[in-house]
């Protein structure tokens, strides 16, 4: 059973940097795609990040191109996603989802999920 833990959420000021961690379990990571998701209050889930664990290749959404970078340390299972330049915009819930094969920006496509971890931005 594939398990995802996020954690390194928290308060920060406007332009502050945060860094999430999403720890895996149970499974081969070696062809994965690994995506970081994002809920404001009210609103629908959004994509904002992923990376193919095969080919180490990321994916950002235009909203975080430039602030955040998604990245992986294979040894450990896990996946990082290091947010800088955080604005009152980026507060939310953070979610890391996983399945297996290709990257996708639509969260039907990964079945495992982790709990979340939320992020908050003050001005």
């Amino acid at each position: 059973q594939v398990q995802l833990v996020e954690s390194g959420g928290g308060s920060v000021q406007a332009g502050g940097s945060l860094r999430l961690s999403c720890a895996a379990s149970g499974y081969d990571n070696s062809r994965y795609c690994v995506g970081w998701f994002r809920q404001h209050p009210g609103k629908a889930r959004e994509w904002v990040a992923s990376i193919y664990t095969a080919l180490r290749d990321t994916y950002y959404a235009d909203s975080v191109k430039g602030r955040f970078t998604i990245s992986q340390d294979i040894a450990k299972n896990t996946v990082y996603l290091q947010m800088n330049s955080l604005n009152p915009e980026d507060t939310a819930m953070y979610y890391c989802a996983t399945d297996r094969g290709y990257c996708y920006t639509v969260e039907e496509k990964y079945t495992y999920w982790g709990q979340g971890t939320q992020v908050t931005v003050s001005s």
